[in-house]
């Protein structure tokens, strides 16, 4: 099921009886198109996510940790200068589409009382969160700014009058209607009547119209399966559904499997269980956007770079035909005569076969054959610096390859880590300067534990693997990263590890590398002691001698 109508209404009544007349404790933006409330309600406090994310939007109550930005941004100022302390009067769905409205009633600046509506809609790409003033009409700010040239219907901005979105001419299931009884007599094929039922119902999502569509077409009494439908979303049973592709619905449907089903308290805890990997990705994801972009822009300009060496690399080894075009020319000196453009002279390194040799006609003949050599040794002379700047190329391109390996596993606290590495690097300006540099903390490696219980940490980016590895780890504990390709560092923390917890660990290390989606990884293992960190070398680069190496297919542990 998508986050339709019906599920929405599900989720409000949820959220209505948990949260209705809590009070506004604290208001967050951990992300760039997602909110989190505090509310106090029922002596306990809860979080309450609004997300505008054109992936996940959703509004649920949530318990997956957050960290907040440095500095708050605009909208999460003015929601605290106007919700701060407010009390949630209701929580309530404008028909059965999916747009929530939270009326707050608070007091302005005056003292005075004043009621404020915090809308969410979740529409895919087009979701938002407004903040209007219900006297008014006039929105106060929105988490998403849309501008008239963005959409000609609804200006979403602080100041205009907010309108919602445009009613589709579809029937509100929850008042009184005998449309699915005349779509029954008409549509037998369950695809068709699904269909049709989304065509005539508001809010009315793929998932929940087929199954309506099953449970319709099997019923001896239509109203009453109607009914029993509609009223399962006040009392749902929550349940993600682990078939062919993962789904959530409000209750199982029709043609469940049981072993198919995992059953959550509440809609909330189900979203939490559904969306922790695929929206942390995502967040990740969203705040790497500049990250990733200034990594394209590196990896495009390394890449250019090395064909542009590999192209003087294949010069300088046909340097010696300048050479060879030297020494015939001085040998013939006396055959050249200024102002010729080319000369044809018996090569004697190649059975003196004739050998067409341009001429510069504003040079003198001895210059001619000077010019020759200089370039000789220039080429000679260029392969040295040539290969050093292929290396140092090459192992940049290597970094920024391991860093995007990173980026595809990584939580929102590894890409600021990941950002204040490049900034670090000289790769992203700092836009701090200046000012007095606020101190971040690394955070810390990912635990996993291995089957008998020995614990393995994994650095989930260079600033963390440099941690573990170099202040973290024992000496005598084993190290343990994939060969030649980029992927995170792993300790295992015993210095005399079983065979088992070895391959495990080497699983996990695979599991975290650019190799994940190979069977046969190579990942090489030694004691910590045997690393070495060249001065001046990048984050998260090391040298080592005297390791083994095992073949494993990857594999991610439990925590």
């Amino acid at each position: 099921m998508s986050f339709d109508g019906f599920f929405t209404h599900a989720m409000v009544h949820e959220l209505d009886t948990t949260l209705k007349t809590g009070r506004v404790a604290r208001v967050s933006q951990p992300y760039p198109a997602e909110l989190i409330m505090t509310i106090r309600a029922q002596q306990h406090n809860y979080a309450l996510l609004l997300s505008a994310n054109p992936t996940y939007p959703r509004i649920q109550i949530t318990d997956v940790p957050f960290t907040n930005p440095a500095v708050p941004t605009n909208f999460t100022m003015t929601l605290r200068k106007y919700l701060d302390g407010a009390i949630l009067e209701k929580v309530e769905q404008v028909g059965n589409d999916r747009i929530i409205r939270l009326i707050f009633n608070t007091r302005d600046e005056l003292g005075d009382s004043q009621k404020l509506i915090l809308v969410s809609e979740i529409m895919a790409r087009h979701s938002n969160i407004s903040l209007v003033n219900d006297k008014t009409g006039k929105i106060i700010d929105t988490i998403k700014h849309v501008g008239s040239d963005q959409n000609r219907v609804r200006l979403l901005l602080p100041g205009a009058t907010f309108v919602m979105p445009p009613k589709q001419d579809k029937a509100n299931p929850y008042l009184p209607n005998q449309i699915y009884s005349d779509l029954v007599r008409q549509y037998k094929e369950p695809a068709e009547l699904a269909r049709q039922l989304q065509q005539s119902y508001e809010g009315l999502g793929r998932d929940t119209a087929k199954d309506l569509a099953n449970r319709l077409l099997a019923s001896d009494h239509l109203p009453t399966t109607y009914q029993q439908f509609i009223q399962h979303f006040d009392q749902p049973d929550a349940v993600v559904i682990d078939g062919k592709k993962k789904s959530f619905m409000a209750f199982p449907p029709l043609d469940s499997d049981e072993d198919q089903l995992q059953h959550f308290a509440s809609l909330s805890e189900m979203l939490d269980s559904y969306y922790s990997q695929k929206a942390q990705q995502d967040r990740s994801k969203e705040l790497a956007g500049q990250v990733i972009k200034v990594i394209k822009n590196e990896l495009k300009k390394d890449r250019r770079k090395v064909k542009k060496l590999n192209k003087q690399l294949e010069d300088a080894s046909k340097a010696d035909k300048y050479r060879v075009r030297g020494e015939i020319l001085t040998t013939y000196l006396g055959k050249l005569k200024h102002g010729m453009t080319e000369i044809t002279l018996p090569n004697f390194y190649d059975d003196n076969k004739p050998l067409k040799i341009e001429l510069s006609p504003e040079l003198s003949p001895s210059r001619n054959a000077q010019k020759y050599f200089t370039k000789y040794d220039k080429l000679k002379a260029s392969v040295a610096y040539v290969n050093e700047q292929l290396k140092l190329t090459n192992d940049e391109i290597d970094y920024f390859e391991n860093i995007q390996n990173q980026i595809d596993l990584a939580s929102p606290s590894d890409i600021q880590e990941i950002r204040l590495e490049l900034q670090q690097e000289g790769y992203i300006k700092n836009k701090q300067k200046g000012k007095k540099k606020r101190k971040v903390r690394v955070s810390k490696p990912e635990q996993f534990h291995t089957s008998d219980g020995t614990l393995v940490l994994v650095g989930k980016n260079n600033l963390q693997n440099d941690r573990l590895s170099f202040k973290t780890a024992n000496k005598n504990e084993i190290w343990l990263h994939v060969n030649d390709i980029p992927g995170s560092h792993v300790v295992i923390r015993d210095t005399n590890p079983s065979e088992q917890t070895i391959l495990e660990a080497a699983q996990l290390a695979a599991y975290f590398s650019k190799g994940r989606d190979s069977d046969n990884v190579p990942v090489d293992y030694l004691p910590v002691k045997r690393l070495h960190k060249p001065n001046g070398a990048k984050p998260g680069f090391v040298t080592f001698t005297g390791q083994n190496t095992i073949r494993v297919t990857p594999k991610k542990l439990d925590n």
